[in-house]
């Protein structure tokens, strides 16, 4: 079970770290354009380069969106009583569960708001502490801070560690399928870091 965990997660983290060896993107060298074979290699390179900035772009809009609601859920941890909470969660729920009364998400939250009179503080200041961090590395990667990428790559590897930590003694789908988006992330931020600095010695040379 341990090492399925393993494997559902770091198979596809083996193949983003080969991609990251073997793509073009960062390479300095352009291929000549002037023939049919060089043109077309390079609207090929930057189809791809493109490509990932995309890619790199939603990612961040996703991990903005996440620490959004990490940060709403604290303040409602916080201002809204559990029994409340409770109540809401409840009749929320009321119809999936007459359907199905073993509704995996249903009974999963209605046991955690059964619950929160003993974690509320914790999970308060777990949700707004993580989500204002998450949101501050956003926006500093958004702008091209200097200081947000070695923030981000330690954030973000410090959660992988956490996970697969997780996956050993509770293997989970869903967990996996986080630590791989995590992974690809973090190579998406260290990829533009280089960018970004290859930029900025662009810029600082004389003519």
């Amino acid at each position: 079970m341990i090492t399925g965990g393993f494997a559902v997660c770091c198979g596809p983290a083996r193949a983003l770290l080969r991609l990251a060896y073997s793509a073009p993107v960062n390479e300095g060298v352009e291929p000549n354009d002037s023939t049919p074979h060089g043109a077309g290699e390079v609207q090929r390179r930057r189809g791809w380069r493109h490509a990932l900035d995309e890619t790199y772009r939603v990612s961040l809009v996703l991990k903005g969106v996440d620490g959004a609601l990490e940060l709403i859920g604290g303040l409602l941890l916080l201002l809204v009583s559990p029994a409340t909470m409770d109540r809401l969660a409840r009749a929320l729920f009321q119809h999936e569960l007459s359907e199905d009364p073993n509704d995996f998400i249903a009974r999963h939250v209605l046991h955690m708001t059964a619950n929160l009179h003993a974690t509320r503080l914790f999970g308060a200041v777990y949700l707004l502490s993580h989500g204002a961090a998450k949101l501050v590395m956003v926006i500093g990667l958004w702008k091209h801070q200097r200081w947000a990428y070695p923030f981000a790559l330690i954030f973000l590897a410090s959660f992988v560690v956490y996970q697969l930590y997780r996956m050993t003694f509770a293997p989970q789908i869903g967990l996996a399928l986080l630590t791989i988006f995590d992974v690809l992330v973090i190579w998406l931020v260290w990829r533009d870091y280089g960018e970004h600095r290859k930029r900025t010695r662009t810029s600082r040379q004389p003519g």
